[in-house]
Protein backbone atom coordinates (compact mmCIF):
# COMPACT_ATOMS: atom_id res chain seq x y z
CA UNK A 1 0.00 0.00 0.00
CA UNK A 2 1.28 3.45 -0.92
CA UNK A 3 2.47 5.55 2.01
CA UNK A 4 4.01 9.03 1.94
CA UNK A 5 6.12 9.91 4.99
CA UNK A 6 7.39 13.49 5.36
CA UNK A 7 11.07 13.79 6.25
CA UNK A 8 11.08 17.41 7.47
CA UNK A 9 8.49 19.99 8.42
CA UNK A 10 8.89 21.87 5.13
CA UNK A 11 10.15 19.64 2.32
CA UNK A 12 10.62 16.05 1.20
CA UNK A 13 8.87 12.73 1.74
CA UNK A 14 9.78 9.05 1.55
CA UNK A 15 7.38 7.01 -0.56
CA UNK A 16 6.91 3.36 0.40
CA UNK A 17 4.80 0.50 -0.85
CA UNK A 18 5.48 0.93 -4.59
CA UNK A 19 7.60 -0.99 -7.09
CA UNK A 20 8.37 1.45 -9.88
CA UNK A 21 9.95 -1.28 -12.02
CA UNK A 22 6.39 -2.58 -12.46
CA UNK A 23 3.76 -0.80 -14.49
CA UNK A 24 2.71 2.55 -12.98
CA UNK A 25 -0.99 2.91 -13.80
CA UNK A 26 -2.72 6.27 -13.96
CA UNK A 27 -4.18 6.00 -10.46
CA UNK A 28 -0.74 5.48 -8.93
CA UNK A 29 0.83 8.09 -11.23
CA UNK A 30 -1.71 10.71 -10.14
CA UNK A 31 -1.08 9.92 -6.47
CA UNK A 32 2.67 10.30 -7.00
CA UNK A 33 2.23 13.57 -8.88
CA UNK A 34 0.08 14.99 -6.09
CA UNK A 35 2.66 13.87 -3.53
CA UNK A 36 5.39 15.61 -5.53
CA UNK A 37 3.48 18.88 -5.83
CA UNK A 38 2.85 18.75 -2.07
CA UNK A 39 6.29 17.69 -0.82
CA UNK A 40 8.48 18.94 -3.72
CA UNK A 41 10.97 16.06 -3.38
CA UNK A 42 10.13 12.35 -3.22
CA UNK A 43 12.55 9.63 -2.06
CA UNK A 44 12.19 5.94 -2.93
CA UNK A 45 14.45 3.14 -1.62
CA UNK A 46 15.36 -0.17 -3.30
CA UNK A 47 14.02 0.56 -6.78
CA UNK A 48 17.13 -0.39 -8.84
CA UNK A 49 15.66 1.00 -12.06
CA UNK A 50 17.39 0.36 -15.36
CA UNK A 51 17.44 3.17 -17.92
CA UNK A 52 14.34 1.97 -19.76
CA UNK A 53 12.31 1.91 -16.54
CA UNK A 54 13.75 5.24 -15.41
CA UNK A 55 12.56 6.85 -18.64
CA UNK A 56 9.16 5.16 -18.39
CA UNK A 57 8.64 6.45 -14.84
CA UNK A 58 9.78 9.93 -15.90
CA UNK A 59 7.02 10.14 -18.51
CA UNK A 60 4.39 9.66 -15.79
CA UNK A 61 5.35 13.16 -14.57
CA UNK A 62 5.80 14.86 -17.95
CA UNK A 63 7.40 14.53 -21.37
CA UNK A 64 11.11 13.72 -21.42
CA UNK A 65 13.20 16.85 -21.87
CA UNK A 66 16.72 16.86 -23.29
CA UNK A 67 19.05 19.38 -21.69
CA UNK A 68 21.40 21.61 -23.69
CA UNK A 69 25.04 22.37 -22.90
CA UNK A 70 25.58 19.11 -20.96
CA UNK A 71 26.85 15.88 -22.50
CA UNK A 72 24.28 13.08 -22.35
CA UNK A 73 25.05 9.39 -22.42
CA UNK A 74 26.48 8.43 -25.82
CA UNK A 75 23.76 5.84 -26.49
CA UNK A 76 20.81 7.73 -25.01
CA UNK A 77 20.35 11.52 -25.38
CA UNK A 78 17.52 11.51 -22.80
CA UNK A 79 19.82 10.42 -19.95
CA UNK A 80 22.79 12.08 -18.25
CA UNK A 81 25.31 9.94 -16.42
CA UNK A 82 26.17 11.90 -13.27
CA UNK A 83 29.52 10.29 -12.57
CA UNK A 84 32.60 10.93 -10.50
CA UNK A 85 35.50 8.48 -10.45
CA UNK A 86 37.73 7.75 -7.48
CA UNK A 87 40.55 9.24 -9.55
CA UNK A 88 38.65 12.55 -9.98
CA UNK A 89 40.15 14.68 -7.24
CA UNK A 90 39.73 18.40 -6.66
CA UNK A 91 37.27 18.76 -9.54
CA UNK A 92 33.91 20.50 -9.69
CA UNK A 93 30.85 18.24 -9.64
CA UNK A 94 27.67 18.65 -11.65
CA UNK A 95 25.30 20.78 -9.58
CA UNK A 96 27.86 21.71 -6.96
CA UNK A 97 26.25 25.08 -6.17
CA UNK A 98 22.76 26.06 -5.06
CA UNK A 99 20.61 26.24 -8.20
CA UNK A 100 17.50 25.20 -10.01
CA UNK A 101 18.04 23.53 -13.35
CA UNK A 102 18.50 25.57 -16.52
CA UNK A 103 16.41 28.55 -15.45
CA UNK A 104 18.03 30.56 -18.27
CA UNK A 105 15.95 28.63 -20.82
CA UNK A 106 12.70 30.14 -22.04
CA UNK A 107 10.92 27.07 -20.70
CA UNK A 108 12.97 25.58 -17.84
CA UNK A 109 12.52 21.92 -16.83
CA UNK A 110 9.56 21.04 -14.62
CA UNK A 111 11.49 18.40 -12.68
CA UNK A 112 14.08 15.65 -12.70
CA UNK A 113 14.74 12.12 -11.52
CA UNK A 114 17.99 10.62 -10.24
CA UNK A 115 18.56 6.93 -9.65
CA UNK A 116 21.63 5.76 -7.74
CA UNK A 117 23.77 3.06 -9.34
CA UNK A 118 26.95 3.33 -7.25
CA UNK A 119 27.51 5.61 -4.27
CA UNK A 120 30.26 6.08 -1.67
CA UNK A 121 29.74 4.67 1.80
CA UNK A 122 29.60 8.22 3.11
CA UNK A 123 29.50 11.56 1.31
CA UNK A 124 27.93 12.68 -1.94
CA UNK A 125 24.63 13.77 -0.38
CA UNK A 126 22.18 16.08 -2.16
CA UNK A 127 20.32 18.93 -0.45
CA UNK A 128 17.05 20.57 -1.54
CA UNK A 129 15.45 23.82 -0.37
CA UNK A 130 11.75 24.77 -0.45
CA UNK A 131 11.33 28.04 -2.34
CA UNK A 132 7.63 28.28 -1.53
CA UNK A 133 8.41 28.43 2.18
CA UNK A 134 11.24 30.84 1.41
CA UNK A 135 8.89 33.23 -0.38
CA UNK A 136 6.13 32.99 2.22
CA UNK A 137 8.57 33.94 5.01
CA UNK A 138 10.42 36.72 3.20
CA UNK A 139 10.92 39.93 5.13
CA UNK A 140 8.53 42.60 3.88
CA UNK A 141 11.24 44.77 2.33
CA UNK A 142 12.49 41.88 0.18
CA UNK A 143 8.97 40.81 -0.73
CA UNK A 144 8.25 44.34 -1.89
CA UNK A 145 11.29 44.18 -4.19
CA UNK A 146 10.53 40.83 -5.83
CA UNK A 147 6.74 40.95 -6.08
CA UNK A 148 5.77 41.77 -9.66
CA UNK A 149 9.40 42.07 -10.76
CA UNK A 150 11.25 39.99 -13.34
CA UNK A 151 14.68 38.48 -12.87
CA UNK A 152 17.14 38.15 -15.74
CA UNK A 153 18.67 34.69 -16.22
CA UNK A 154 21.76 33.96 -18.31
CA UNK A 155 23.54 30.66 -19.04
CA UNK A 156 26.60 31.92 -17.24
CA UNK A 157 28.83 28.80 -17.11
CA UNK A 158 28.21 28.11 -20.79
CA UNK A 159 28.54 31.61 -22.24
CA UNK A 160 31.25 34.19 -22.79
CA UNK A 161 30.40 37.17 -20.57
CA UNK A 162 30.38 35.25 -17.28
CA UNK A 163 32.73 32.43 -18.31
CA UNK A 164 34.59 30.88 -15.34
CA UNK A 165 38.17 32.07 -15.10
CA UNK A 166 40.98 29.62 -15.79
CA UNK A 167 40.74 25.95 -16.65
CA UNK A 168 37.64 24.35 -15.18
CA UNK A 169 37.94 20.67 -14.31
CA UNK A 170 34.56 19.01 -14.04
CA UNK A 171 33.18 15.49 -13.79
CA UNK A 172 30.78 16.11 -16.72
CA UNK A 173 31.58 17.56 -20.12
CA UNK A 174 29.80 20.87 -20.70
CA UNK A 175 29.67 23.37 -23.55
CA UNK A 176 31.56 26.57 -22.72
CA UNK A 177 32.02 29.96 -24.39
CA UNK A 178 28.84 29.82 -26.47
CA UNK A 179 27.68 33.42 -27.12
CA UNK A 180 24.09 32.17 -27.43
CA UNK A 181 24.17 31.29 -23.72
CA UNK A 182 24.67 34.99 -22.91
CA UNK A 183 21.16 35.78 -24.14
CA UNK A 184 19.05 37.32 -21.36
CA UNK A 185 15.83 35.54 -20.39
CA UNK A 186 13.25 37.33 -18.25
CA UNK A 187 11.28 35.24 -15.76
CA UNK A 188 9.16 36.39 -12.80
CA UNK A 189 11.21 36.54 -9.62
CA UNK A 190 8.16 35.02 -7.92
CA UNK A 191 6.37 32.33 -9.93
CA UNK A 192 3.01 30.69 -9.36
CA UNK A 193 3.05 26.90 -9.38
CA UNK A 194 0.83 25.64 -12.22
CA UNK A 195 -0.52 22.74 -10.13
CA UNK A 196 -0.91 24.20 -6.65
CA UNK A 197 -1.22 27.92 -7.33
CA UNK A 198 1.26 28.65 -4.52
CA UNK A 199 3.98 31.27 -5.07
CA UNK A 200 7.70 30.50 -4.88
CA UNK A 201 10.91 32.42 -5.28
CA UNK A 202 12.29 31.74 -8.73
CA UNK A 203 15.85 33.03 -8.43
CA UNK A 204 19.03 31.15 -9.16
CA UNK A 205 22.48 31.71 -7.65
CA UNK A 206 24.07 30.17 -10.76
CA UNK A 207 22.00 31.76 -13.54
CA UNK A 208 20.33 34.95 -12.26
CA UNK A 209 22.39 37.93 -13.44
CA UNK A 210 20.28 40.77 -12.04
CA UNK A 211 16.80 41.97 -11.16
CA UNK A 212 14.81 43.90 -13.75
CA UNK A 213 15.18 47.65 -13.37
CA UNK A 214 18.44 47.25 -11.46
CA UNK A 215 22.05 46.94 -12.57
CA UNK A 216 24.15 43.93 -11.70
CA UNK A 217 25.90 45.97 -9.01
CA UNK A 218 22.60 47.17 -7.53
CA UNK A 219 21.13 43.67 -7.67
CA UNK A 220 24.06 41.89 -6.04
CA UNK A 221 23.44 42.78 -2.36
CA UNK A 222 19.70 42.18 -2.74
CA UNK A 223 20.24 38.80 -4.37
CA UNK A 224 22.77 37.88 -1.67
CA UNK A 225 20.13 38.50 1.00
CA UNK A 226 17.53 36.57 -0.97
CA UNK A 227 19.83 33.56 -1.44
CA UNK A 228 20.82 33.57 2.23
CA UNK A 229 17.16 33.46 3.16
CA UNK A 230 16.23 30.94 0.46
CA UNK A 231 18.69 28.33 1.72
CA UNK A 232 18.04 28.58 5.46
CA UNK A 233 18.26 25.13 7.11
CA UNK A 234 14.59 25.07 8.09
CA UNK A 235 13.63 25.07 4.40
CA UNK A 236 16.00 22.19 3.53
CA UNK A 237 16.24 18.42 3.50
CA UNK A 238 19.40 16.38 2.89
CA UNK A 239 19.45 12.93 1.31
CA UNK A 240 22.11 10.31 2.00
CA UNK A 241 22.16 8.11 -1.08
CA UNK A 242 21.99 4.33 -1.17
CA UNK A 243 22.31 2.18 -4.29
CA UNK A 244 18.84 1.62 -5.73
CA UNK A 245 17.47 4.98 -4.55
CA UNK A 246 15.26 7.05 -6.81
CA UNK A 247 14.67 10.74 -6.12
CA UNK A 248 12.18 12.97 -7.97
CA UNK A 249 12.07 16.73 -7.47
CA UNK A 250 10.01 19.68 -8.63
CA UNK A 251 12.36 22.14 -10.33
CA UNK A 252 9.79 24.93 -10.28
CA UNK A 253 9.71 25.39 -6.51
CA UNK A 254 13.07 24.15 -5.19
CA UNK A 255 16.78 24.79 -5.25
CA UNK A 256 19.26 21.94 -4.86
CA UNK A 257 22.95 21.40 -4.13
CA UNK A 258 25.23 18.40 -4.80
CA UNK A 259 27.71 17.99 -1.94
CA UNK A 260 31.26 17.28 -3.16
CA UNK A 261 32.87 15.55 -0.18
CA UNK A 262 33.81 12.11 -1.50
CA UNK A 263 37.15 12.38 -3.30
CA UNK A 264 38.68 8.95 -3.77
CA UNK A 265 35.34 7.16 -4.23
CA UNK A 266 33.24 6.23 -7.24
CA UNK A 267 29.74 7.63 -7.62
CA UNK A 268 27.30 7.09 -10.51
CA UNK A 269 23.69 8.18 -10.87
CA UNK A 270 21.46 8.32 -13.95
CA UNK A 271 19.38 11.41 -14.48
CA UNK A 272 16.32 12.19 -16.58
CA UNK A 273 14.30 15.40 -16.85
CA UNK A 274 10.67 16.17 -17.64
CA UNK A 275 8.93 19.23 -18.99
CA UNK A 276 5.44 20.68 -18.73
CA UNK A 277 3.21 23.05 -20.71
CA UNK A 278 3.65 25.95 -18.29
CA UNK A 279 6.53 28.40 -18.75
CA UNK A 280 7.14 30.52 -15.62
CA UNK A 281 4.33 32.92 -14.77
CA UNK A 282 3.90 35.25 -11.86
Amino acid sequence: MLSVLPVTGNIGAFVEGVDLASEVDETLAEALRQALWTHQVLFFRDQFLDIANLKRVTTRFGPLQRLPYVEAMPDDPDVIGVAKKATDRKVAVFGGNWHSDFSFLGHPPAGSLLTAIEVPEVGGDTVWSNQTAAYETLPDDLKNIVDGRAAIHVGKPHGVKFAPKGRQRSTIKMVRNDPEADRETFHPAVRKHPETGRKSLFLNPVYTARLDGMSEAESAPVLDRLYWHATRPEFCCRHRWQAGDLVIWDNRSTLHFAVNDYDGHDRLLYRTTFSDDHPPRG
